[in-house]
């Protein structure tokens, strides 16, 4: 066996710890090697590395400095899309931050990416490339809206758009409702200005006869789904019979076992899916001169994004499956090539953020459908499988497909070398595993280490006394914004999570080869890090650390935070510090 152990302190790359029980599962030899390399390596484990050093290591990498690259541009209006953003210019030469030469226009959307409503107003907005102003508002399920923004807009209604006046002496117009502000947005940006238009025509009655069928089916899919979801459903369905089943509800005899309201969505649902597939291309309106989505598109995507999660989570309905392209082949051409636009990834949650962000805004959704499913994808996507949120990550997430599109901003892929897969098909499913998850890795390592502080006296409220602090409560269910940190444990979980940075940034170098070539180089300089954890965290502080990385590990939401190619790797990289304090 021989192992070459090279600069692994501060590196990019990220870790797999394995089994139900968080526990390893190394070959002897694996477990040999390690050993050896830790004992080698024993002083430079236990040296402490600053945030400021792991920042200055992250940012020294290709994808740290693809990340930071972007940062830079989106302060310019420019770059690509975040959900984050506070302007967007695209390639406008009319405005310029620096000589605070701005748009007239403001949007205020919710600050977490949650509500469906800014999210389709930001879809047409990226799709159509308007100069634009943004302001993030929490949502009242998560925050308290600023009094300034309650006074300029009457019940606090998101999405809301400011448009200031040419005269400098009137006061702005403000305007609310998603659908108002959507066309008003289409029609201020026109064709004949270079714009993309959304909707059809004026003159183009039938265009707009379709337009107005569509959205009413919308609603009708809309209703079908809070009937299904947020009341109880009755009895539940058997396993097995799933196939079946669905048969039935798109043409031909209802099963017995199925529920009025499953049948229902499933029926609307094959409604959409026919108007779908009677057009050329993936979008409702796919013609010569619509080959990109329009506003129809963003009006369902947003709801239909949070069907996918609740149907698995409290029904076991996984609309994504192989066996679902075959009954609604039209919905899931158009939900990839969604997922082909890396827009929609910025804005893109996954279910377990739907999961938490769904009750507060439409009611507790019920358990039923299809029971074997339901817990297993339920526990799939809460982190309690044991493998979605445990190191080592399988390359896929088998309920949320991640590479049928691009899984992280295109200059990361790119600074990685990592290609769409040779087919031309858009997705990154053919990438290579190591590559593509070194590439998630070090984006979650970025994220990290660029808060690491204010992370750090973040997650601390999860510390004995700082879950004794006065909490005001709000509906959803995580949502924490004025709990205090426990000050006593905020230098240990501080340490701690540099650690789990340093885990995350780990470039590869750090080799461990045996003589059947079996390697897993991660999980070899992860156990190294293991001594420099536990000697970090005293005896008496581990338990309200460990409450602390949970803490922080619960609220990690996607798109808010990252991706959730790279926000399930600092998951799992908590994880892994739990299991080894």
């Amino acid at each position: 066996m021989k192992i070459s152990f090279l600069a692994f302190l501060l590196s990019s790359q990220v870790s797999k710890y394995s089994s139900s029980a968080f526990s390893f599962s190394f070959s002897p030899q694996l477990q040999s090697a390690i050993r050896t390399a830790t004992y080698t390596s024993t002083s430079l484990a236990m040296s402490s590395s600053s945030w400021s050093d792991l920042q200055s290591h992250s940012s020294s990498s290709v994808i740290g400095s693809a990340l930071n690259e972007q940062v830079a541009l989106r302060k310019e209006g420019r770059g690509s899309a975040h959900v984050q953003s506070n302007i967007r210019l695209f390639d406008s030469k009319e405005y310029n931050v620096e000589k605070n030469e701005m748009p007239r226009i403001t949007l205020y959307r919710d600050h977490a990416g949650w509500c469906p409503y800014c999210q389709k107003t930001m879809l047409l907005i990226e799709e159509k490339r308007i100069p634009i102003n943004i302001e993030l508002v929490p949502m009242r399920s998560y925050g308290d809206k600023p009094a300034d923004f309650t006074r300029m807009v009457q019940g606090g209604m998101l999405p809301a758009i400011k448009v200031e006046n040419e005269k400098s002496n009137q006061p702005p117009q403000v305007i609310t409702e998603s659908g108002v502000i959507m066309e008003l947005l289409d029609r201020w940006h026109g064709k004949d200005e270079g714009y993309k238009p959304m909707l059809p025509e004026n003159m183009d009655n039938v265009g707009w006869d379709k337009y107005n069928s569509l959205a009413k089916l919308e609603r009708e899919l809309f209703s079908w789904w809070c009937t299904l979801i947020f009341r109880p459903e009755g009895p539940r369905m058997s396993a097995g019979g799933i196939m079946g089943m669905l048969s039935g509800a798109t043409g031909g005899k209802k099963s017995k076992e199925m529920s009025g309201a499953m049948s229902g969505f499933l029926d609307c649902l094959g409604k959409v899916d026919k108007e779908l597939t009677s057009t050329p291309g993936p979008w409702f309106f796919s013609s010569k001169d619509y080959d990109y989505p329009t506003m129809i598109d963003f009006v369902y995507v947003s709801h239909v994004e949070r069907m996918l999660a609740s149907a698995a989570y409290w029904k076991g309905l996984n609309l994504r499956s192989e066996e679902m392209k075959s009954k609604f082949p039209g919905i899931n051409a158009w939900l990839d090539a969604f997922e082909k636009r890396e827009c929609y990834l910025a804005f893109k949650s996954d279910y377990y953020t739907h999961i938490k962000d769904i009750p507060p805004q439409y009611g507790p959704g019920y358990d039923g459908g299809f029971e074997e499913d339901r817990q297993a994808f339920s526990k799939s996507i809460t982190g309690m499988d044991g493998t979605s949120w445990v190191l080592p990550l399988p390359f896929d997430d088998a309920v949320q497909p991640l590479y049928r599109g691009p899984p992280l901003p295109l200059a990361v892929l790119e600074s990685a070398g990592i290609t769409p897969d040779a087919d031309g098909s858009g997705m990154y499913e053919q990438a290579d595993p190591s590559i593509m998850e070194r590439a998630c890795r070090q984006m979650a390592g970025w994220k990290l280490s660029g808060n690491g502080e204010k992370v750090a006296t973040f997650a601390a409220r999860g510390g004995s006394k700082g879950a004794n602090n006065p909490r005001k409560p709000f509906g959803a269910e995580l949502a924490d914004p004025y709990a205090a940190a426990d000050k006593s444990i905020v230098p240990y979980v501080d340490a701690a999570l540099r650690v789990v940075a340093e885990g995350l940034l780990d470039d590869g170098t750090f080799a461990v080869e045996s003589e059947d070539g079996d390697a897993d180089t991660h999980m070899a300089f992860l156990n190294t890090l293991e001594p420099k954890l536990q000697a970090a965290v005293p005896k008496e502080a581990t338990d309200d650390v460990l409450a602390s990385l949970a803490y922080v590990r619960d609220r990690v939401g996607v798109p808010r935070d990252l991706p959730l190619a790279a926000g399930r790797q600092l998951r799992a990289h908590l994880n892994w510090a739990i299991r080894a304090l």
